[in-house]
């Protein structure tokens, strides 16, 4: 959003880069009393195809990256939008929200991100086990990032539902693409701190564009491990559903609101790994 009455138009977050979209589209960003506000991209099948392949090329390195260094990566979101708060919260007041809600807004989405920052070096405890067997083995289970997750955001999009519904899979190892729809101003300002907090590039990728567009896009795509529906659309959830059986898709369908903090967010993209050693009898 310019303060200097010059139109913006937002790009995309592909890669760790700002591409135009491939198809020249817009979407026009408005107040709640029909004021323009800013011009974003409107994201096509084939940017959204140009997102899995920088996503699949982050997931391996973000997959091996120790708790520590991603914990630490987290705090440092935190810390350059904690910087920004000014910049959000005039974003929130222009979006229709009043000033202590948008001041609100931005609190919960640092708490979320020092909420999960901690989580980094416990998840794995908490969820792995040791199982017995009758059997000379040494047999434990322990879970192991998904791979590419899709996110669908809520559609009233403030800054703190982002944040809810692609910190549990990101802190989990995943890298993420989301798909942020009718309020996208937070989404793509969310970008700019993410491309300037030591993220490596592909692991978040942002797309704004219509969910009737995409939706299904991030589901057929064979190369996407999960995806995260935040919808209360019955029929919008059944087409996804039937469209992640075609593909065996891990599936996650939550309501059109932010996810409540919860380890059990994480584990939702999340596969069990178990491993059998010999011992001597």
């Amino acid at each position: 959003m310019s303060t200097s009455g010059i139109p913006k138009t937002y790009k995309l977050f592909i890669g760790g880069k700002f591409p135009r979209t491939e198809s020249g589209r817009i979407l026009e960003v408005r107040g709640p009393n029909g004021e323009f506000l800013a011009n974003a991209s409107r994201a096509s099948r084939k940017d959204f195809r140009n997102s899995v392949v920088a996503a699949r090329k982050a997931a391996g390195g973000w997959a091996k990256s120790t708790a520590y260094l991603k914990g630490q990566i987290f705090y440092r979101i935190a810390e350059v939008l904690d910087g920004r708060a000014a910049q959000f919260i005039a974003e929130g007041v222009a979006q229709g929200a009043t000033h202590a809600k948008a001041k609100a807004d931005v609190a919960a989405a640092i708490d979320l991100l020092v909420h999960y920052a901690g989580w980094s070096d416990k998840y794995q405890p908490l969820f792995s086990s040791v199982n017995p067997v009758a059997s000379p083995h040494f047999n434990f289970s322990a879970p192991q990032p998904t791979g590419v997750v899709g996110v669908i955001a809520p559609t009233s999009g403030s800054l703190a539902e982002l944040v809810s519904v692609i910190a549990p899979a990101l802190i989990g190892g995943n890298t993420v693409i989301l798909l942020a729809g009718g309020h996208p101003l937070n989404a793509i300002s969310f970008a700019e701190v993410l491309a300037t907090s030591d993220v490596p590039a592909g692991v978040v990728n942002i797309l704004t564009g219509h969910r009737d567009e995409l939706v299904l896009e991030f589901v057929k795509h064979m190369d996407v491990n999960g995806v995260l529906l935040c919808s209360d659309n019955t029929e919008e959830k059944k087409a996804a559903e039937l469209e992640s059986a075609e593909n065996l898709k891990r599936m996650s369908l939550q309501p059109d609101q932010a996810l409540p903090q919860s380890p059990y967010h994480i584990l939702d993209f999340q596969e069990i790994k178990t491993t059998w050693h010999p011992i001597g009898v």
